[in-house]
């Protein structure tokens, strides 16, 4: 029988990662339904599992609850997303005359200021002029980019197998997710499956703790945000409330940049009836204490984190070097990198490199 030396095996396992790699860049046009299916099917599967616990067998409890996603999906996209655009479309339209009413209102504030630092003075008719042509182009844009992916065979491809090709492959995943799993791990080399699974059981932890903990957490106040702020009659509040969600899972930033935008608006639509813009940061306060008091502490608690300049670094080279796909698998990537990058560390201060060659 062959020996095979571990710089042998080093470079195997190298050359197997960059193979992988270069399909993933290859393929990465088709693969969006099916990097989507997994995700959801990682999601449902410990629903999955407790309906099994309930007496139902794989296949029955996989077939309802992929039926339940596909109608819950439908439903909300249903209700939200036609209010969702309209406001979107409205908000881009309207930001330069609400930017001009907010600039004169804070203007008299910052004057002082600006004539302390001898700034020249701030021209409220070039800055709507500016900021008209601005969202003229982005319009413009948008428009463009939705005729290229109308137009465009592959993108309309990818638009049927999302919407198609996605249930099936959630359906299919959660029905034979156990027995993916014992065909990965049945593949593993037997000298390091061990040390594999343990890495393997911690970068679940990992994923399953945070990134689902945290994405409940961002659908949450996304929820609270946008109802509270339409109840108090905020212009644009189910866009600013989504928005402050979808970006909630970086530490304050959602908060903080809803709370701008939310705040911002209500400086302009409310005044001089200033109970409008304390209803505004009423519910900002009300998310942040669910969200200190409730929410992470049940959904995330102590679970592995991961740090927020970490994220947003995965999200840019993700985004970059796989595009949307490269977003979606971005974070659980960064969480997996994570737990390696740890296991490392430890191999290393237990090594010669780290304690020198005379420690015992």
């Amino acid at each position: 029988m062959t020996v095979i030396s571990p710089s042998a095996r080093w470079r195997f396992w190298v050359a197997m990662a960059a193979v992988f790699l270069l399909l993933l860049w290859l393929l990465n046009d088709i693969l969006l339904p099916f990097v989507v299916g997994v995700v959801v099917a990682y999601f449902l599967d410990p629903v999955v599992v407790r309906l099994q616990r309930l007496g139902m067998s794989r296949t029955w409890a996989t077939t309802s609850v992929t039926v339940l996603a596909v109608l819950i999906a439908v439903g909300v996209a249903m209700a939200i997303l036609p209010p969702l655009f309209s406001q979107l479309q409205s908000l881009i339209l309207s930001f330069p005359d609400y930017t001009v009413k907010l600039a004169a209102r804070i203007t008299p504030l910052i004057d002082p200021i600006r004539e302390r630092l001898n700034l020249p003075p701030l021209s409220l008719h070039e800055l709507q002029a500016e900021l008209t042509q601005r969202a003229g182009q982005v319009l413009s844009v948008a428009g463009a980019v939705a005729g290229k992916l109308a137009q465009g065979g592959l993108a309309f491809f990818n638009l049927l197998a999302l919407l198609f090709l996605t249930p099936v492959v959630t359906f299919y995943l959660l029905r034979d997710w156990e027995r993916l799993v014992d065909a990965i791990d049945g593949a593993l080399p037997r000298d390091n499956a061990d040390t594999i699974r343990k890495l393997a059981h911690e970068s679940n932890a990992a994923i399953a703790g945070y990134v689902r903990g945290q994405a409940l957490v961002c659908i949450s106040l996304g929820s609270i945000y946008a109802i509270g702020l339409s109840l108090v009659g905020l212009k644009f509040g189910l866009v600013i409330g989504l928005i402050a969600g979808a970006i909630s899972f970086i530490p304050f930033v959602g908060t903080f940049v809803g709370a701008v935008m939310a705040l911002g608006m209500a400086l302009v639509q409310f005044p001089p009836d200033w109970i409008g813009v304390v209803k505004v940061a009423v519910v900002f306060l009300v998310g942040q204490m669910l969200e200190g008091n409730v929410l992470s502490p049940k959904l995330v608690g102590d679970r592995v984190g991961l740090h927020p300049v970490w994220i947003m670094f995965a999200l840019l080279a993700g985004g970059a070097l796989f595009g949307f796909v490269g977003v979606l698998i971005a974070v659980p990537v960064a969480a997996v990198v994570g737990v390696l990058v740890r296991h490392l560390i430890s191999r290393y201060r237990d090594s010669q490199y780290y304690r020198g060659a005379d420690a015992g």
